[in-house]
């Protein structure tokens, strides 16, 4: 059964600015960062949101918040990311 707590059935878009984006890469494929994990401070902010991470109207990282647990979230952008991996 899934849990309905941590999951919204209007899924909203998460932008921020990728100057101000602070994040720990959890997986990478040839030094870009497909899967992230940050902090979240937004309690509006649920699984099955979009995190777009942008520079000025170019767009970094577009992915589905897949999960988030104790105030940190992980979303996973596999095809398009242009996120350098590392812990920012």
């Amino acid at each position: 059964m899934p849990d309905n707590d941590n999951q919204n059935l209007n899924s909203q878009t998460l932008v921020i600015d990728a100057d101000q984006f602070t994040f720990e890469t959890v997986e990478d494929q040839n030094g870009i960062a497909t899967v992230v994990r940050f902090k979240v401070e937004n309690p509006e902010v649920k699984a099955g949101d979009v995190l777009l991470i942008l520079s000025g109207s170019d767009i970094h990282f577009h992915g589905l918040i897949g999960k988030i647990e104790e105030g940190w979230a992980i979303a996973s952008d596999r095809h398009g990311s242009m996120l350098a991996a590392r812990i920012h």
